[in-house]
């Protein structure tokens, strides 16, 4: 009886711990690293980081929020960044050549393209037989599951669109100022872990909103935390670089149809909130969620004003 029930308690142990999964999905022989948090009869709902996120970087709240609401999260690195395929071999863009042809409105060329990493994405589903799926993505996110969404429109159930945008970078709505600074730093230069560690506080004081408690000692272990995880460093400056090389989607955007939430903050400082808004206006199904006190990350606050809505449209499109 004893040993009776020490196993139920085992297998009730082990089958809550084995939920979540990962693995590797294959495109073309591109490695994309995936973590599919489960439980597999919940709603799928994959997540589309940002520019340099690891999947490490989607808040815990988050997850937790959509699986005890009938999810199933489904995160991935993007290529070039944490476990997936980097693209070191590559080396660093030479971004002086590129900032110049940047700002004089020349075009550039890029190692991969952001189709390609939207195919990533599709390769993910692909790997998990899911048909179709809910889509949330944020920042350069938003910008890969734009062409993700256009070219694959019967596979996504509903779109969350977060601080992103529709036009392609240029020196209107480039960042300014000290963020302007510490991006260009990290495209240009390799850093030492503490200059590093320094330059992601600096970068998180200035993108995360207002309200925000920052535990200064936690984050900083978080950050060699990742660091520990990959030190694909050079992996962010390609990124950018398929941002920059980027056309405008507009027409993309134009031509989605499956129900849209787009969420932007207006004190993002990255991506400037009139661009939120304008790319919420040239979806045909989409909704608009401002946020005022929100600058560009999910943080504790943005998660708590947004949570309700958030899930409220995701049922809605189930």
């Amino acid at each position: 009886m004893r040993f009776l029930k020490w196993a139920i308690i085992f297998i009730l142990f082990n089958s809550a711990f084995l939920e979540s999964k990962e693995g590797y999905a294959d495109n073309n022989g591109v490695e994309i690293f995936y973590v599919d948090y489960g439980p597999i009869d919940n709603e799928p709902i994959l997540l589309v980081q940002g520019l340099g996120g690891q999947l490490t970087f989607w808040p815990d709240e988050l997850i937790s929020v959509l699986q005890d609401n009938g999810f199933r999260p489904i995160v991935y690195d993007n290529r070039d960044v944490g476990l997936s395929k980097n693209f070191e071999e590559y080396g660093r863009p030479n971004f002086v050549w590129n900032y110049a042809k940047f700002y004089l409105g020349l075009p550039l060329s890029s190692v991969y393209s952001l189709a390609d990493m939207a195919s990533d994405g599709i390769a993910v589903i692909n790997h998990l037989n899911i048909e179709q799926t809910h889509l949330l993505a944020q920042s350069m996110g938003g910008m890969i599951t734009q062409r993700m969404v256009a070219d694959n429109k019967d596979r996504f159930k509903s779109y969350v669109l977060i601080a992103s945008m529709a036009r392609t970078p240029d020196l209107k709505t480039a960042p300014k100022g000290e963020l302007r600074k510490l991006i260009e730093d990290r495209s240009f230069k390799n850093q030492s872990v503490d200059e590093r560690v320094e330059r992601s506080i600096e970068i998180f004081k200035i993108l995360a909103s207002p309200q925000t408690e920052f535990d200064e000692a936690a984050f900083r272990e978080e950050v060699i935390k990742n660091i520990n995880r990959s030190d694909n460093e050079s992996g962010f400056s390609r990124q950018l670089i398929a941002i920059l090389a980027d056309k405008d989607r507009y027409n993309e955007v134009q031509g989605i149809t499956t129900p849209t939430l787009v969420i932007h903050g207006k004190l993002d400082p990255l991506i400037p909130y009139e661009e939120g808004r304008k790319t919420a206006e040239l979806i045909p199904n989409s909704s608009f969620l401002s946020v005022d006190f929100m600058s560009h990350l999910i943080d504790k606050p943005v998660m708590d004003f947004i949570e309700k809505p958030l899930i409220e449209f995701l049922e809605e499109n189930s």
